[in-house]
């Protein structure tokens, strides 16, 4: 019973979501390894789903690990020169077939209609075609790149009849000139002007990692697009993630709102990064889809049931509604997809052009993404706007934050004489100030 109570839950949850992308259109990009794991029959079914949904397709294949083991049956060996593979004359033809028999496998699984699986009466249409008017690479740095090109540009006309008519499209890495050549493509550059030049409400690109990790070791959930040019200034990604996060940025920076990078390994990761606040894996934004804003009185449910688990653990002190909603203007709040994630306040000792920093909390399951340092960002640029000149906080179990971001210990006799009488030495929280 408690499992089908979380499903209704996380189905009521997901309304939204389904809502804002019925009409969409989505550009994926799924690598030849996908195609090679268990979890590919998962993507299949869930590629479905969103196609009974009412959200346009545009599907880009990879086939690197095919041509590797094509070129290798015949023992040739392959160069790949900043990412690009160059692809002789010779070896044109191992290309050619190695993304055929993908694409064929593709089409097969689209096709699939059993009624004892998730694609029952599915009926999916798929076009594939000369889509992509490609150039070639010609020579760079004294390397001929042979029969590899770039994109030059997407057929995004004939693209949109066929999403107009309920197709999903399929563009293999392949690309055509006016001259009639074929060129060896990288599925990501074809993903990407895919995505831009359809304007694409989305980029998705499958890659064997979750995302993008911090240096500890965390998955960013997000990452503006700034941030992640400093990652790929720091050239520390592996090679597969590097240039997905590159396809990513630049999708973004030029007018596709959203990018997204999931695992392929993951079974149902496409649906959890679409349909739940959480994701699966890192989205790259140009601006932050989550609003720092001051709070209103409508945020206080929110910020209540936020606040609610630091109160009891003793975190923070315990704030009623009335109390809340009496002093919401001192706040400022993280939404998110219309959910509180975090909030803050500042009270202000005008007198001793001081203010408090308090009630700075988290949700736990949005911690590591730096939303803390947003808001404090936040309070200390309203705190200078007000004219104040020092900030102030008293906590009990998170000093070494603060002291992390420019605070430092100080006393009682510091803190503005109002705030000294309220002093609760029961608690014996730490004091810390800082200079603005």
């Amino acid at each position: 019973m408690s499992e089908n109570l979380n499903y209704v839950d996380w189905f009521r949850h997901s309304s939204p979501y389904i809502n804002a992308h019925r009409g969409k259109t989505f550009v994926l990009m799924i690598p030849g390894e996908a195609f090679e794991h268990p979890s590919f029959s998962g993507i299949i079914h869930d590629l479905a789903l969103l196609d009974s949904l009412g959200i346009r397709l545009v599907l880009v294949q990879g086939a690197r690990p095919q041509i590797d083991r094509a070129l290798s049956n015949r023992r040739l060996s392959s160069q790949i020169e900043d990412g690009y593979r160059v692809t002789p004359y010779d070896q044109l033809l191992d290309v050619i077939q190695a993304s055929a028999a993908v694409r064929v496998q593709l089409e097969a699984q689209l096709s699939m209609g059993l009624s004892n699986t998730p694609m029952a009466n599915a009926r999916l249409k798929v076009c594939s075609g000369n889509y992509v008017v490609a150039r070639p690479l010609g020579v760079v740095d004294g390397i001929d790149y042979g029969h590899s090109g770039e994109v030059r540009r997407i057929d995004t006309d004939a693209i949109f009849r066929l999403l107009e008519d309920d197709n999903m499209v399929l563009l293999p890495h392949l690309g055509f000139s006016p001259t009639g050549e074929v060129f060896n493509l990288k599925a990501e550059d074809v993903a990407t002007q895919a995505a831009i030049q359809l304007r694409a409400d989305k980029l998705i690109i499958f890659t064997e990692e979750e995302g993008i990790y911090n240096t500890e070791g965390e998955l960013y959930s997000e990452l503006l697009a700034n941030d992640g040019e400093l990652l790929l200034h720091e050239k520390q990604l592996p090679p597969h993630t590097h240039g997905a996060l590159e396809a990513c940025v630049a999708a973004v920076r030029n007018q596709v709102p959203r990018a997204h990078i999931i695992s392929f390994k993951n079974n149902g990761s496409l649906i959890q990064e679409l349909f739940t606040r959480e994701g699966a894996g890192t989205m790259v934004d140009e601006d932050s889809y989550e609003k720092l804003r001051p709070a209103v009185i409508d945020d206080v449910g929110g910020m209540m049931q936020l606040l609610a688990p630091l109160e009891e653990k003793g975190i923070l002190v315990r704030r009623s509604r009335e109390l809340l909603e009496n002093e919401i203007d001192r706040f400022q709040v993280i939404e998110r997809d219309g959910a509180i994630v975090a909030c803050a306040a500042l009270y202000p000792f005008e007198q001793e052009h001081a203010g408090e920093l308090a009630c700075l909390a988290v949700s736990p399951n949005y911690r590591g993404s730096n939303r803390g340092e947003r808001l404090l960002t936040g309070i200390e640029r309203e705190a200078k706007r007000m004219g104040l000149d020092t900030l102030f906080l008293l906590t009990t179990r998170t000093a070494h934050w603060f002291m992390e971001r420019g605070f430092k210990p100080s006393t009682l006799d510091s803190l503005p004489t109002k705030k000294q009488a309220l002093y609760n030495y029961q608690r014996n929280s730490k004091i810390f100030l800082k200079r603005l």
